[in-house]
């Protein structure tokens, strides 16, 4: 298991983004939230790359990196209830219901978050794609590790510290809402 104040040389709060592409949404973050220590997720070589270029560029050193897949890095590196919080931004909505298994918001995932998450940590979703939105509500309603910070049960307005994103831009331009959910861990 990581020793975060190790990793980072520093005692801090640790978020882990999930997914992070090109790493722009990830930097701002880092930059914008300097007390927070960050890990980084991505499978996709290039975007971590780009993240680590950025990184130095912009003078950041509280952000670490994992480039592979999250689902074992979860399970072998992330110590139970070691994360203040969780953020999945934008994930593949896998849109064909043939594909939907693939989705990475499962019940099981999400059980896997819940192990890693503190008590009251925030795991914080943003999706452009209804039909996906719909689902995450599904499976984390469902969750007894989880609690929706909706007033309204499902959707929250966009967090101060959420960057704008390409991806979000780009749903925009298609016509997708945006929709953003925020759930507290439960103790």
């Amino acid at each position: 298991m990581l020793e975060f104040d190790q990793l980072f040389g520093r005692p801090a709060e640790v978020i882990a983004e999930i997914g992070f592409g090109n790493g722009t949404s990830t930097w701002q973050m880092a930059q914008s939230e300097a007390n927070r220590n960050f890990i980084g997720i991505e499978v996709h070589q290039p975007g971590v790359g780009q993240l680590l270029l950025a990184l130095q560029r912009h003078g950041l050193t509280n952000v670490r990196l994992y480039c592979g897949d999250a689902v074992p890095f979860l399970q072998q590196r992330i110590a139970t209830g070691s994360l203040a919080g969780v953020r999945v931004y934008f994930p593949d909505p896998w849109p064909k219901k043939r594909h939907h298994k693939r989705r990475i918001i499962q019940p099981e995932f999400v059980s896997q978050l819940a192990r890693c998450i503190t008590n009251h940590g925030i795991l914080h979703l943003a999706t452009d794609w209804q039909a996906y939105a719909e689902h995450m509500l599904e499976v984390l309603q469902v969750s007894s590790d989880f609690v929706n910070l909706s007033a309204t049960g499902d959707y929250c307005e966009r967090p101060d510290w959420r960057p704008y994103t390409k991806y979000e831009q780009r749903g925009e331009r298609l016509g997708h809402a945006v929709h953003d959910m925020l759930f507290e861990k439960l103790a």
